[in-house]
């Protein structure tokens, strides 16, 4: 009877001395704890500059929503407001204007439009890849708008870069 009773406590001690010493191990790095360490530490040394436009005052420069389409607000912070186009509960586009000089210490986006010869509504203008389409305002604001669906055209984002209030923003840049 002694030892049926001891082999329970000796394996209760046993089991407890195996929790004990697992939980109390290191643990081991995980697939991405690099990848997080490395891109935490890139931002570390970048800061927005203080005289950054707010993205709240972006939101009233955005084209309205009409004949269908639906504009909704998906992001905004210091420097960068953005917007989803939809259209029947489908992703059309991204609209999104930021302020260039947002990021300290960054190669400067406004750079990319400097040759340009193609303008949208008397501002310079780059296509962004196959999807993307983006002009700059008062050599400060880009105002763009990304595809999310095929069927969205460079015409259709050169239309809707148009509905913005491009004078407004102009106005807001200079004010600055």
């Amino acid at each position: 009877m002694f030892f049926p009773r001891a082999r329970r406590v000796l394996a209760a001690l046993l089991l407890c001395l195996l929790l004990f010493t697992t939980a109390c191990a290191p643990k081991t790095p995980g697939r991405f704890d690099q990848a997080q360490q490395e891109s935490s530490r890139q931002r570390s040394g970048q800061a927005v500059a203080k005289d950054s436009t707010q993205g709240s005052e972006f939101n009233k420069f955005f084209p309205s929503a009409d004949a269908g389409y639906q504009r909704v607000y998906t992001q905004e912070k210091k420097g960068f407001a953005e917007a989803k186009l939809k259209k029947d509960g489908k992703d059309l586009a991204v609209l999104s204007i930021n302020d260039t000089q947002a990021v300290k210490g960054a190669a400067n986006p406004a750079a990319k439009f400097v040759n340009s010869p193609k303008t949208i509504a008397g501002y310079p203008a780059v296509s962004q890849g196959s999807t993307g389409t983006a002009i700059l305002v008062a050599n400060r604001y880009q105002v763009k708008v990304q595809s999310r669906d095929a069927s969205f055209t460079e015409a259709e984002r050169e239309a809707w870069i148009q509905k913005f209030n491009l004078g407004g923003l102009a106005r807001l840049a200079k004010a600055q």
